[in-house]
């Protein structure tokens, strides 16, 4: 069946605001502060065959992955093998995952007992055991210790929830009724989504809407095909490091070859490390999504998101690297350090040939927080997740956005109130980090600082940031921006200087207070207008003594 270009768009349109209610769904209805307020879920829609077709504007590292799970899953449960009314849970990441907490909820969509479209949604789940509270550890050294694996099961078979399968993913994790009503969120943002493919099934028929659900795909690849042939043909490459995996502390690289070839695409991580003994070992599928990610932002990124988008991106990540791991290294940190420097050697190894699309390096880490234990006066456990922002890197005619998060994530921030509402702390303190940026024509974001006194013992931290060691790097004459730093102040006034990456014990009146880092600046220095450097020092971005220093400035 052929379509016009009118009902293409018509059905596009449709498929995506289905993922964008689903989204809205799974937010609403969810129980942990994670989703709830800080957003931190996706949804999507995909053909029968299990071919993402639309998803919604969440999380970038998120939506990467989504066209990968699905398939995986469908190896398990061929479509022949389901059933309406039947929802698969999974989150092993050596299927097609991310890392443990990520838990995606699969549901066939039927009509007239015909397999007709699949929605899906991913949830971070703040906690699914492990080592540690929120499953973040960084002293992990196999996946064993990270969690519990979930490889693709029927949680709901026929419309009836399997209540053994709820019994034994509440046994094994700490915060077994929040877990619980995330988990009934995701099914009810399936359950919204579904209907409207139904809906649009009964509108526009059912060989209407799969020819559209094509034609959506082959669009996406004549698009990616366009914005790939404007690249010069050549080979592109860069390296950049993460500072350590936790368990030991050494430098890391990451390198990509990206040959661009008329209108495909291939990226090869050849010459990257090893994988690590600690947990920042970057699953395959994560590897593409920030591939995925970084081509599409460097090339044209108004292209509808889909399968059809990357079938002419390549990937070639040689076994056993920290880009894609053996069997069983952790991976818990990944998506938090990794992801995001893996997109950072790709967006550096295009800067040159692609410099009106070019961004200098951000914050280069989703700062990872998370605090968990015990609240003897609610008698529950307790598991506070949150990644901070950083500065965002400058840009042609553009500087750097404040203290947000930037390339593989796209969360919020958790209220204040909210946290103190939730946990046993108190936020003494919630602001930009000033003069953590880098000065250039286009300078860059600074970060954030946050300082979270501790009202309850034995509480596990587990940080998990980068740029400590190595600032954030500059463009085209642009300096790098400012690091990052962690202190823990004990109730006796000892202040201590925290590894990037540590999972500790503290007690009732410590203070851990988390600087994140800037971002790098674009352009020669020198170039930088007076108004703007003037806007600068009265913002607070830098202090008066860097705008001296950087660029001659005098008030």
């Amino acid at each position: 069946m052929t379509v016009d270009a009118v009902s293409v768009e018509v059905l596009r349109n449709a498929l995506q605001s289905a993922a964008e209610e689903m989204g809205k769904t799974l937010i609403r209805t969810a129980f942990s502060t994670n989703i709830k307020d800080r957003l931190d879920a996706s949804a999507a829609v995909y053909t029968p065959e299990g071919d993402l077709v639309a998803q919604a504007e969440h999380i970038p590292l998120h939506l990467g992955l989504m066209p990968s799970v699905v398939r995986e899953v469908l190896k398990i449960h061929p479509p022949q093998t389901l059933h309406p009314g039947d929802a698969l849970l999974i989150n092993d990441p050596y299927i097609s995952g991310s890392h443990l907490p990520d838990i995606f909820l699969i549901t066939p969509v039927f009509f007239e007992g015909r397999l007709v479209a699949i929605v899906s949604n991913i949830a971070h789940h703040v906690d699914v055991g492990g080592l540690a509270p929120g499953s973040m550890s960084v002293k992990a050294t196999e996946i064993f210790q990270e969690g519990l694996r979930i490889p693709g099961v029927k949680l709901i078979k026929q419309g009836e929830i399997d209540p053994d399968m709820l019994r034994l993913i509440q046994v094994n994790v700490r915060t077994s009724s929040v877990t619980l009503g995330d988990l009934y969120a995701q099914m009810a943002a399936n359950n919204v989504g579904g209907k409207r493919i139904i809906e649009m099934i009964e509108k526009y028929g059912h060989d209407h809407v799969q020819a559209c659900m094509q034609a959506i795909l082959d669009y996406s690849e004549r698009r990616m095909r366009h914005a790939l042939a404007e690249v010069p043909v050549g080979s592109y490459t860069f390296t950049d490091y993460l500072e350590g995996d936790g368990v030991e502390e050494y430098d890391i690289p990451i390198h990509v070859n990206i040959h661009v070839d008329g209108e495909e695409v291939t990226l090869d991580f050849t010459g990257t490390s090893p994988q690590t003994k600690g947990p920042v070992n970057s699953t395959l599928g994560v590897t593409k999504a920030c591939a995925y990610y970084a081509i599409k932002a460097m090339c044209d990124p108004d292209i509808p998101t889909n399968a059809g988008a990357f079938r002419v991106i390549h990937v070639k990540a040689p076994s056993g690297t920290v880009v894609n791991p053996d069997f069983p290294a952790p991976v818990s940190n990944a998506n938090i350090n990794t992801a995001q420097r893996i997109a950072d050697t790709i967006l550096g190894a295009l800067a040159d040939v692609l410099p009106h699309r070019a961004i200098a390096a951000c914050s280069g880490t989703m700062n990872n927080f998370t605090i968990g234990g015990y609240d003897k006066e609610s008698r529950e456990y307790f598991s506070y997740v949150e990644t901070y922002g950083g500065g965002q890197g400058g840009m042609r005619g553009l500087d750097g956005m404040d203290g947000v998060h930037t390339n593989m994530t796209n969360t919020l921030n958790t209220p204040s109130e909210v946290m103190e509402q939730s946990f046993p702390f108190r936020v003494e303190r919630y602001g930009f980090a000033e003069g953590s940026g880098g000065d250039g024509e286009f300078s860059d974001g600074i970060g954030l600082v946050r300082e979270i006194v501790i009202e309850a013992d034995d509480v596990t931290v587990s940080l998990s940031t980068e740029r400590r060691q190595r600032a954030p790097w500059g463009l085209f004459g642009g300096m790098p921006g400012g690091k990052s730093e962690c202190w823990l102040v004990e109730p006796n006034g000892e202040k201590h200087l925290l590894p990037s990456k540590s999972t500790l014990t503290v007690h009732t009146g410590s203070r851990i207070i988390l600087k994140t880092s800037g971002g790098g600046g674009y352009g020669d220095p020198s170039k930088r207008s007076a108004e703007r450097i003037q806007q600068d020092v009265d913002h607070g971005r830098i202090t008066q003594e860097q705008a001296k220093q950087w660029y001659g400035w005098s008030e």
